[in-house]
């Protein structure tokens, strides 16, 4: 299967594929973290209609995510950036490519407008996957099964402190900060090859 995996830079969920047999391939305006031959350079409209057969995309959630909505009310220059966002997001969620998962957090009112009022299919959390931290995490899904939980965690979890089971949002400031809370979690990039790559051969 000829995967896409759209606006990653660290690799992870790529490498998840390739290593169950898929020819997938990343691609970010950054370069990879992983030095990957597998990853494109550039922007991913300009290889929508290559001919994938799955695409998973991590758009940019700055603008459109419910956690940063009350910036749109004191930044007025927020609203054409969150009208960018949301263009672009429809653009990956109407690509003509038949399997697709897309991924954000929880949107704010205005984004769901602004994407055409449509809602995600499936919320998850970290601690579905092995994970004891939580941060909830929306799928748009496109001819794909919801993903099954691997490793339930949440009791786990939730004896943890909060700075612990929401590490992310309590790590400090520094100029990879939101590279860090961008990243997709093991287990989830995982458990996205394994249910939805099954016509391959895992080895994770």
């Amino acid at each position: 299967m000829k995967v896409l995996i759209a606006c990653e830079f660290s690799g992870r969920v790529r490498q998840a594929f390739r290593q169950c047999g898929h020819d997938a391939w990343s691609c970010d305006l950054l370069p990879s973290d992983d030095n990957s031959k597998h990853h494109i350079i550039g922007d991913v409209e300009n290889i929508l209609k290559d001919g994938w057969d799955l695409l998973i995309a991590h758009p940019p959630c700055t603008y459109l995510t419910n956690s940063g909505v009350v910036w749109l009310h004191r930044d007025p220059s927020r609203w054409n950036k969150l009208d960018e966002a949301a263009q672009f997001f429809k653009k990956l969620l109407n690509a003509n490519i038949s399997k697709k998962c897309i991924e954000n957090p929880i949107m704010h009112k205005y984004a769901i407008e602004r994407i055409g009022g449509v809602k995600q299919t499936q919320i998850i959390q970290p601690w579905m996957f092995g994970h004891t931290e939580q941060k909830a995490t929306c799928l748009w899904l496109a001819n794909l099964p919801d993903l099954t939980p691997t490793d339930n965690v949440k009791k786990e979890m939730l004896l943890l402190p909060d700075n612990e089971r929401q590490r992310l949002h309590y790590l400090p400031p520094s100029k990879d900060r939101w590279k860090l809370r961008s990243m997709t979690y093991q287990g989830i990039a995982d458990a996205m090859a394994e249910q939805w790559g099954n016509d391959g051969e895992c080895t994770t």
